[in-house]
């Protein structure tokens, strides 16, 4: 790239930002490329989720208060500094060599473009000269591939979840992974400035397996395929089931934190597939519901034409299962209430236990 000193005997400098963000997140990137300066000498990769169905206007709004171009990149375009690129909706944006790549590879926590995978994918390539940033937003998408930047010698830095729209995704990589920085909004841009000024160390010498296993997620975030790539082999088999091609799921460690991977190449960090697996579980409960209080409709009714036919036992006993299946209505609904916190419930009750 151009960032990088010609000699070999110099060191390149922290040359890499990449940010990702999601609910919250259209205001805390308008707030911080509005701070950076026209001469900021690094290119920034930005993921923030949206809907998929609909295009993104992110360029254009970050446009509108940045002194830095800001664009959706193509598909194997060179990385020049100095530019802002945004992750299309429904597509990855991925770093290799000095490309961008814009891919349609298997979701991440639900999410596609996935800020894990542009995270590892920035480490894999680039390693200490990275520099990954999490923003506001909700569950955790961020905080595996803030994980890699940092275990490749990139610096890491979180915006203070006190700060943040919305805590989440802040506290959650905050709980995973020793960051480098804990700023708020307003400070992130001068950090970023003096960052890039720093000659970056020598790259972290990692296992060949943890490399191996890092490759392999490129690799799937690219193309998908993670069968034939082996990575059922990378982990340890699990009975789940991935909630959204219903794949099994091998189980990941990094650090502390725990991931799974199903062999098409979805992602899970634990609180996206509880989450999903919750969404699911409701789902078919508000079937179940669905189905009692129709029940009970049908014996009501048929109740009603007993009555009017002037055969008031068989009425009864049509009104009494009428009753008694509105119990068992009440019931699952009930359990739905129940269910939906429990996310939430287990993050919250873990997080107290330390």
């Amino acid at each position: 790239m151009t960032t990088s000193p010609p000699a070999k005997s110099r060191k390149p400098y922290r040359d890499i930002v990449v940010i990702g963000a999601s609910a919250g997140g259209t205001a805390a990137l308008m707030a911080l490329v509005q701070a950076l300066p026209a001469d900021f000498p690094a290119p920034i990769f930005v993921v923030l989720h949206v809907a998929a169905d609909s295009p993104s206007i992110v360029p254009q709004l970050l446009s509108s208060v940045s002194a830095l171009p800001v664009r959706h990149p193509q598909n194997e375009e060179t990385v020049e500094p100095g530019v802002i690129y945004v992750a299309p909706a429904d597509h990855h944006i991925l770093l290799e060599a000095d490309r961008v790549l814009v891919t349609r590879g298997p979701k991440e926590n639900r999410f596609r473009p996935s800020i894990d995978a542009l995270f590892r994918s920035a480490a894999y390539t680039y390693g200490p000269r990275v520099i990954g940033v999490v923003l506001t937003g909700y569950l955790d998408d961020g905080t595996s591939g803030l994980w890699s930047v940092q275990r490749m010698g990139g610096r890491a830095i979180v915006q203070d979840p006190q700060d943040a729209e919305q805590p989440s995704m802040p506290t959650n990589a905050l709980e995973f992974v020793a960051a480098d920085y804990v700023v708020p909004l307003a400070q992130l841009g001068a950090l970023l400035g003096r960052l890039t000024q720093e000659r970056a160390p020598a790259k972290t010498r990692l296992p060949a397996a943890e490399l191996d296993l890092l490759k392999i997620e490129l690799t799937i975030a690219k193309q998908g395929g993670g069968f034939e790539l082996g990575i059922i082999d990378k982990g340890r088999p699990t009975p789940l089931t991935c909630p959204d091609c219903h794949g099994a799921l091998t189980q990941l460690i990094e650090g502390k934190l725990i991931r799974y991977r199903c062999h098409t190449g979805h992602a899970y960090t634990v609180s996206a597939l509880l989450s999903e697996v919750t969404q699911s579980v409701e789902s078919m409960l508000y079937q179940s519901m669905r189905g009692l209080e129709e029940t009970k409709m049908l014996l009501q009714n048929l109740g009603r034409h007993f009555a009017d036919d002037l055969q008031e036992a068989v009425a009864q006993l049509f009104f009494r299962k009428a009753d008694e299946t509105g119990q068992q209505a009440r019931i699952v609904h009930d359990s739905i209430l129940k269910h939906e916190a429990l996310s939430g419930d287990l993050q919250f009750e873990r997080k107290k236990l330390g």
